[in-house]
């Protein structure tokens, strides 16, 4: 009969195993995020990744099987990246307080992960397609503005329909402002607010005396 490691042992081996796992894969998509938004797409190979991380090509292809793996897992490590910021915001007990308070948070994730942001929303691998289990699971990251949107209407200060129709909305018009500002058109979040509470408004219910 052979010995095995007490379980708290094997347990905790197995847990600093893929916490160095975890690490690891964090560091090879910073590097190729950066290497994204200094060098553009074409330094996205490889080789030049595992050089500039200090591990081998093999781990690469381990981790995410091709190129376009790898592209794929930039993108929804970026809508990873949106969602903790997001749900980091305390919840306030008015829903639409949460819902204003939700908007500079969600502008301040686009334009302090550049190299994400330009996956993301504007094709910077050309070529690169996400998958439509990625596009789904990239939405669903953003499932928090749809639920708060949700909890407004049950309070009764947005009209009643689908909170996704609202999100979308909300969504292109904040991006429309985002792509403006990072382009250099506009210097601070004055249109973004503007844009977002205008959109906003258009929902509300209307009070009547």
């Amino acid at each position: 009969m052979t010995s095995s490691a007490p379980r708290g042992l094997q347990g905790a081996y197995l847990l600093g195993e893929r916490t160095s796992h975890d690490e690891l894969r964090t560091r090879l998509l910073d590097v190729a995020g950066e290497l994204l938004l200094t060098h553009g797409p074409d330094s996205l190979s490889m080789r030049r990744i595992a050089t500039e991380a200090g591990c081998s090509t093999t781990v690469i292809y381990t981790m995410f099987g091709s190129k376009e793996g790898l592209a794929e897992a930039l993108y929804l490590e970026g809508f990873e990246r949106f969602r903790r910021r997001l749900e980091a915001v305390p919840p306030r007990k008015d829903p639409y307080d949460y819902l204003i308070a939700l908007a500079p948070v969600y502008r301040e994730a686009c334009l302090s992960e550049p190299a994400y942001y330009s996956l993301m929303f504007e094709k910077a691998i050309p070529g690169f397609e996400p998958s439509e289990r990625a596009r789904t699971l990239a939405r669903a990251a953003l499932n928090i503005i749809d639920r708060v949107i949700a909890d407004c209407i049950s309070a009764g200060y947005i009209i009643p329909t689908q909170p996704r129709k609202i999100a979308d909305a909300l969504w292109a018009a904040a991006h429309g402002a985002i792509s403006l500002e990072r382009a250099g058109h506009f210097r601070d979040s004055r249109t973004f607010d503007a844009v977002t509470s205008a959109t906003i408004c258009c929902f509300l219910v209307r009070k009547t005396d």
